[in-house]
């Protein structure tokens, strides 16, 4: 595989174009966690959705290695699919840690990626890491929106 520049903007294009089934993952993955740990968060919509998009592709040194792991992913497959289940899994929770951010919330988009993985199911005939790809990019950019309280207030840990 060759990534170039246009193949970065070519995965730029299609992370975009992914919104309506991403966004509608990435309010599911929000809705459960909320139900699991007793809280509220935001959904999330399309423009936030693709201003992050836009954001994660702006910077070059992190488009290209997003661009890498999503084209990985999308052609995927591994006969039996179960051998190739570690290779999807691990391309998956990586790209869900670049596009979630510096730590913690690089850890926080790869913990959400094994739950976001859960919820997803790819179509007959698509290739393994499909599934892996839309539940990366559900976790990645769920944990790098706004909505989580936690994270719109100071932190109590903060240096004076």
């Amino acid at each position: 595989m060759n990534v170039s520049q246009s193949v970065v903007a070519d995965e730029h294009e299609w992370v975009r174009n992914r919104a309506p089934t991403v966004v509608a993952l990435i309010d599911t993955v929000r809705a459960d966690l909320c139900d699991q740990f007793g809280t509220e968060v935001g959904t999330v919509t399309l423009g936030q959705y693709h201003a992050a998009v836009d954001e994660v592709f702006a910077n070059g040194d992190l488009a290209v290695n997003v661009a890498a792991l999503t084209r990985l992913l999308r052609d995927l497959d591994v006969d039996g699919d179960y051998p190739g289940f570690v290779v999807d899994e691990l391309l998956g929770r990586e790209l869900a840690g670049m596009v979630a951010g510096t730590q913690p919330l690089r850890l926080l988009g790869e913990a959400t990626f094994h739950y976001a993985d859960v919820l997803t199911h790819g179509d007959a005939g698509d290739p393994a890491g499909a599934d892996d790809l839309d539940a990366a990019l559900a976790a990645g950019f769920q944990t790098r929106l706004p909505g989580w309280e936690w994270t719109e207030s100071r932190s109590p840990f903060e240096s004076e």
